[in-house]
């Protein structure tokens, strides 16, 4: 899968974008959808999905970090430029394509991508008896893939604008706010959830005492502004407006906060609010949001 392709040309037939950042994409379900109807048109086993995209200096954004961690899905990254151009992802397709071709791993292969670039790829493959079948996105008009490619290509479908409508919308608008503001914080948002009862403590017996909270809102604060470092404001920008983070993310930041803390938080689910406090507060300061902090 050429992402940048499949994610560009759907762009626009859908929703008539012409950057990535004015939409969203619920990926893994667009990858499930994708492998269901793969399923239905070639028979044989599944060896796994490629997923080629580019990431700038090849650091992984929250979505790409999401993607790698689904089954059978190989996340390959390129290099995104200052100008938004992907770097590498067409030689990584080739490689691939032909490698797994020569060590005859595969008998057909989907390809989703639209460059002439692909042609070299697509017929050292057929060379070694591998069957290609091109899948390309249906233009708003005219064509949005190289004549050659499609010449070259044992089978030819496009993925209809309906089929991938369910997995696009726009992004939602940035909202500017000014002081004094009422938004909740992380805290007030969390303090719905089920209090967990503390553990019983017998007779004779200390209580283990947890971290200080403001040494965790620290932490919390700490691996925020390492990453917003790392991995970049436009990365981090995806995870607002908070403050539920995905899975993946969450499970990290307490990984990282162990790390700095030296011992496990995972007795205490308090300290883990705490934890997200922090990180939500350096994150919205980053932005310019004022959110508050919980007194309690």
């Amino acid at each position: 899968m050429d992402v940048g392709y499949l994610y560009a040309a759907a762009g626009e037939v859908l929703l008539g974008a012409k950057e990535r950042k004015e939409y969203r994409v619920g990926a893994d379900e667009l990858i499930q959808s994708l492998q269901k109807h793969a399923e239905q048109r070639i028979s044989g086993e599944l060896l796994r999905i490629y997923w080629y995209d580019a990431a700038r200096d090849r650091v992984p954004t929250v979505d790409q970090r999401v993607i790698a961690q689904l089954p059978w899905v190989k996340v390959r990254l390129g290099n995104l430029n200052a100008r938004g151009q992907q770097k590498g992802v067409d030689a990584q397709i080739r490689s691939d394509l032909e490698a797994l071709a020569r060590h005859h791993a595969v008998t057909d292969t989907i390809l989703l991508a639209g460059d002439e670039d692909m042609v070299p790829a697509v017929e050292a493959a057929q060379a070694y008896g591998v069957r290609i079948h091109l899948w390309g996105v249906e233009p708003p008009y005219g064509t949005n893939q190289a004549e050659r490619l499609v010449w070259e290509s044992d089978t030819v479908e496009v993925l209809s604008a309906e089929f991938l409508r369910p997995f696009f919308s726009r992004a939602p608008q940035p909202v500017t706010v000014v002081p004094p503001v009422t938004a909740p914080s992380p805290a007030q948002v969390f303090a719905g959830r089920t209090a967990v009862p503390k553990p019983h403590v017998k007779p004779g017996q200390v209580a283990k005492l947890g971290p200080s909270r403001p040494r965790v809102e620290d932490v919390g604060e700490h691996v925020a502004q390492k990453w917003i470092l790392t991995r970049g404001r436009d990365n981090i920008r995806d995870l607002l407006p908070g403050p539920i983070l995905p899975t993946v993310i969450d499970t990290e930041l307490l990984i990282e906060a162990e790390k700095e803390l030296g011992h496990s938080l995972r007795p205490y689910p308090e300290a883990r609010v705490w934890l997200r406090d922090g990180f939500w507060a350096r994150v919205y300061r980053e932005f310019d949001l004022g959110v508050g902090v919980s007194s309690k």
